[in-house]
């Protein structure tokens, strides 16, 4: 099925609803433990991405999955309970300007996870985007 909007739509959604949750969830946790916090956040999520799969119809028997496909989706959102917890707590110590830039090397992580992972090449660009991205965390995350 053709998608209506390419990828680099969806990819700036999820930044900006990413610098929303940490100016919402910064405000949320000034009242709330960290972790219940996290597990509000979790329900929510469960609940509107249950809503979405329900009214597009794109439930899927259990037997059609596939193991190695859940396996690893599964572990993901182990790495991603563990990332909001930290995040969350974070938080809730610190400034939300200064918590966000340095959850933002997530990308110098994941550009080198990929290579050595998954053999994404690493190529000059990749490199000097890398740097630039720890640079502005430096800059934006010290005092």
């Amino acid at each position: 099925m053709p998608e209506k909007f390419g990828w680099q739509w969806f990819a700036i959604g999820s930044a900006f609803f990413a610098g929303l949750t940490a100016i919402l969830g910064k405000v949320g946790v000034a009242e709330i433990n960290s972790n219940l916090a996290t597990l509000i956040r979790t329900l929510v999520i469960l609940a509107m991405t249950a809503l979405l799969i329900t009214l597009r119809g794109e439930w899927e028997p259990l037997d059609k999955l596939s193991g190695r496909g859940t396996f690893f989706l599964c572990l993901s959102g182990l790495a991603t309970g563990l990332s909001w917890l930290c995040y969350y707590r974070a938080l809730q110590m610190a400034e939300a300007s200064r918590v966000a830039p340095i959850d933002k090397l997530s990308v110098a992580f994941v550009i080198l996870l990929a290579w050595l992972f998954l053999g994404e090449p690493m190529t000059w660009r990749v490199l000097l985007g890398g740097a630039l991205v720890i640079a502005g965390v430096l800059i934006l995350a010290t005092k």
